[in-house]
């Protein structure tokens, strides 16, 4: 059995770690983290999951199997990145915001079969310099061409052309992306 005093020193050298790390990264970055994120440096976690350089995973981001992320991209806290069931692909400059989920399998048929049914699985592939709008739930087989943006909350469960705005549940193509000499310009279709 651990003596109480043992316990209440190592709860207190915690404290006191986090305490110090919380008002470094406050005068650092003015923002404050949970303590597992001032413990643990994305830069590394994305290098041990083998991303190309200038990657960044916070530490919150749950990934599985086969997930290939590319340079300069940065997975926010709170995010899914599912490629059990096949292989996930996110390219170069992406942003993929807090709470987004990813998924290359699903289990409907295997619930609903008690087991019976396998699982469905199918690649899903984020071209480069895409923005994922926190919250987004990306389903198996989804395919998101480069310089897309996806909105805040939306469902995408098909194939997302290059350049475009899609958001809404289902996702939609609402809008095109236009980059020209570095200036993004964004136009929506009418209604």
């Amino acid at each position: 059995m651990v003596e109480t005093s043992k316990i209440d020193v190592t709860h207190n050298s915690i404290l006191k770690l986090y305490y110090e790390l919380r008002v470094k990264k406050q005068k650092e970055w003015k923002r404050v983290l949970p303590l597992n994120e001032l413990l643990v440096d994305r830069w590394e976690k994305a290098k041990f999951l083998k991303a190309k350089k200038g990657a960044s995973v916070y530490d919150s981001s749950y990934v599985f199997g086969n997930v290939f992320i590319g340079k300069n991209t940065w997975v926010g806290p709170n995010t899914i990145l599912d490629g059990s069931g096949d292989k996930l692909t996110i390219g170069d400059y992406c942003s993929i915001s807090a709470g987004v989920q990813i998924y290359t399998h699903q289990t409907v048929n295997w619930a609903l079969t008690a087991g019976k049914a396998k699982y469905d699985k199918k690649e899903v592939t984020i071209g480069s310099c895409c923005y994922i709008g926190p919250c987004t739930v990306i389903a198996m087989g989804s395919k998101i061409g480069k310089c897309c943006i996806i909105g805040t909350h939306s469902f995408v469960n098909s194939v997302i052309p290059p350049y475009s705005i899609a958001f809404g549940s289902p996702a939609t193509v609402v809008g095109k992306v236009k980059i020209k000499n570095g200036n993004v310009s964004l136009t929506y279709f009418k209604k």
